[in-house]
Formats: structure tokens, sequence, C-alpha cells
């Protein structure tokens, strides 16, 4: 069913789309918008099909069998069981900050990933909440959504780079006027812009969402005070160890990585996780019916 949410999403997604051709316009003119027009249209394309595959490299991740980890295969299958999900496959990440994200164009073809960093970290119970968080976004079909942003934004990002490389080389100059751009103060301007634009389009999109699998987690588990205790360990660590991916894949993991300081970094992605960690008190109180609060 075609609802509100379907097409607030469809908007930010032509909007990041609408980026790359006014971004391309701004640096080639005409000849420009057109090869960002295209670019977009492959993005999206590419992005449907292959989200997995481009969410793993992006997110640094690889896929593991049964026999290379068990006991997170069990615990994500038995979790798929009960939020009545096919088993997504399961990949690992070799990296010491803790994080999780997931992926895939439907649930047929969902994917979980987490990183060895959160397997040390977190507890059985926790680990089992931000498993349960990641098979929300899967039930909510938030991951088709969310690796398009990435990629899209991941494409905005590297042109605008491209084109300050050019500048800085002479690669633009008044002519494009007369090409139908914008010049070189647009364009450089544009150059600023688009990123943080992008980054802006993607934060829209993953910070409802992120309430949205939250509660998921806490109906999945039954136990909302197991994922505000992972995320507020997750939140501590994330902003101590920095995690090695593309910053235009930061909205797809549970809590923000963090990636290096870059301008775009200032805007968050994610909601805080006071916020979160508070909606899940009142996630609580619903599901216990007596007002059971979780603990901050």
């Amino acid at each position: 069913m075609f609802n509100f949410n379907t097409l607030k999403t469809t908007i930010l997604l032509g909007s990041l789309a609408g980026l790359l051709v006014v971004l391309g316009g701004a640096i080639g003119g005409s000849g420009g918008a057109v090869i960002g027009f295209v670019m977009a249209i492959v993005m999206n394309l590419s992005s449907y099909w292959f989200s997995d595959k481009i969410a793993l490299r992006m997110g640094g991740a690889r896929e593991v069998s049964e026999t290379e980890a068990p006991q997170l295969h069990e615990m994500v299958a038995r979790l798929a069981k009960r939020a009545g999900l096919p088993k997504p496959r399961v990949a690992i990440s070799e990296a010491d900050a803790p994080n999780a994200f997931a992926t895939g164009r439907n649930p047929k073809n969902g994917l979980v990933a987490v990183t060895t960093g959160l397997m040390r970290v977190l507890d059985n119970r926790e680990i089992e909440a931000v498993i349960a968080h990641e098979l929300g976004h899967i039930k909510n079909r938030d991951i088709l959504i969310q690796s398009v942003a990435a990629t899209i934004g991941g494409a905005v990002t590297f042109v605008a780079q491209m084109a300050q490389f050019s500048a800085m080389f002479g690669g633009m100059n008044r002519s494009d006027d007369e090409e139908g751009g914008t010049g070189i103060v647009g364009a450089l301007a544009m150059m600023i812009l688009a990123p943080i634009a992008a980054t802006i389009i993607q934060m829209a999109i993953s910070r409802t969402r992120e309430y949205g699998a939250d509660r998921a987690a806490a109906e999945i588990t039954h136990d909302p005070q197991a994922l505000a205790s992972a995320l507020q360990k997750l939140d501590a660590y994330a902003k101590r160890i920095p995690m090695h991916v593309n910053p235009a894949a930061a909205h797809l993991f549970i809590v923000k990585p963090l990636t290096g300081a870059t301008l775009a970094s200032i805007f968050s992605t994610h909601p805080s996780t006071e916020k979160r960690v508070a909606h899940l008190q009142e996630v609580a109180k619903e599901l216990s019916g007596v007002g059971n609060r979780v603990t901050a």
C-alpha cells in the first residue's frame, strides 16, 4: 500500500537524484546536467539490484557462513523467525568500533552485518537487541531506501570532489557561462553545498526510520531495556573509535560511526541516543501496560 512515508521517501530520493543533475549543470552546463541525469538513473537502478553488495563494500564487511560464525547465525535465525522474516544472510566487519547495519533490496534478500567490536563489547542480550533492530529495518523495508540514499549521496560527494580537483587545475573557466553553466563561482558553490545537501536529505530519510526500527526491536525481543543499554554503549564507543567506512554510508549503521572530521559530519544522520532511549521508555510502557521504565 502506498502511504505517506513511501511518498516522502520517493520525494527525498528524487531530491538526491536532482542534486546530481543540478551539480552536473553547474559544472558542465547542459551537457553536465545530462550526465548527472544519466548518473542518477544508473545509481538508482544499480542500488536496487546490487544494494547489498554496494552496502557491504561501503561498510567494509564480508559475508560469513554458518561454519565461520555459528552462534551469530543461530541468533539471527531465531530472531528472524520471531519477527516473521526469512533468515537474512550474515556478514562481519573487522572493525574495533562496535556497530551494525542491514542491507538488501527486500526481506528475501536481506543481510545483517555486525562488527567484531560489537560482538566483543556487548553481552548476548544486547547483541540480540541490536540484531532485532536491524531486522526491524528489514521488516519495515527501510534497507533499500537507505542503500539507494547511500549510493546517490556517495555519488554526489564524489562528483563534487572531482569538480574541486578540476577547478584547482583550471578545469573550469568563464567560458562555462557561454555553454549554459553557472560559471566558476556558481560551480564552486555547488561543490561545497551539494555534499551538505545530500547529507541533509540522507538525515531526513534516516532519523524517522531509526525510531521505527527501535520500536520493532523492542517488539521482537520484548526487551526495550536491552536495546537502550546497547545504544548507550555503542554511542560512547562510536565517539572515540574511528570506523573506516564511506561517510555516505554512515546512516546505514545503528549508531553514526566516527568516520573522520569532514564538513558533512556536522550533520547527524541519527537521532540522539538520549532521544532514542526516551522513545524506548515510551515503548516499554506500551508493551508492559504497567508503566515499567527503561533505565537511562
